[in-house]
């Protein structure tokens, strides 16, 4: 057993994790972040993104051991602290870019990474951005012209599904 210590939303953490053991399982039973989600356990669907050292991480495919002494964002820290939805998040709920839900934590946290990155893409720079995320519900229009929204731009043109 590995002895871990990280920063998770801001706020120092530690624990013990097998050298097996997946960051995202790491989050979600010892820490109790359930809203980091497990859809695929191959790194092909992105529900787990989170944000480790200030990059896009499918958290599935991190070992717990791996992230000792890292900062880590997962969709619990997105908000702000009065509980306010981030930009993006508010986005996704006011254009219908989600409808399960399932994939929307590793969504949110992908678009919110591309727009720290890139602060006005272009309709297919986000889809470019969101080929390491699947979802099964919205096909993405919807998803697109949130993201399109969080960064202030007009999406009049984006079709709805």
């Amino acid at each position: 057993m590995a002895k871990l210590s990280m920063t998770v939303n801001g706020r120092a953490v530690s624990g013990e994790a097998a050298g097996n053991r997946l960051l995202v399982e790491f989050l979600r039973e010892d820490l109790r972040m359930t809203g980091t989600h497990v859809g695929c356990d191959t790194s092909q669907c992105g529900a787990c993104v989170v944000h480790v050292n200030g990059k896009a991480v499918k958290s599935c495919t991190m070992m717990a051991a791996e992230a000792d002494g890292a900062e880590i964002t997962t969709i619990e820290g997105i908000a702000e602290p009065d509980g306010t939805l981030s930009r993006v998040q508010q986005a996704f709920q006011d254009y219908h870019g989600l409808q399960c839900g399932f994939c929307t934590p590793g969504m949110v946290m992908t678009a919110t990474k591309l727009l720290e990155q890139n602060p006005s893409p272009t309709e297919a720079e986000i889809r470019h951005h969101l080929e390491g995320n699947i979802c099964r519900c919205t096909g993405y229009h919807n998803i697109v012209k949130a993201i399109m929204a969080a960064s202030g731009q007009d999406v009049s043109k984006i079709a709805a599904e």
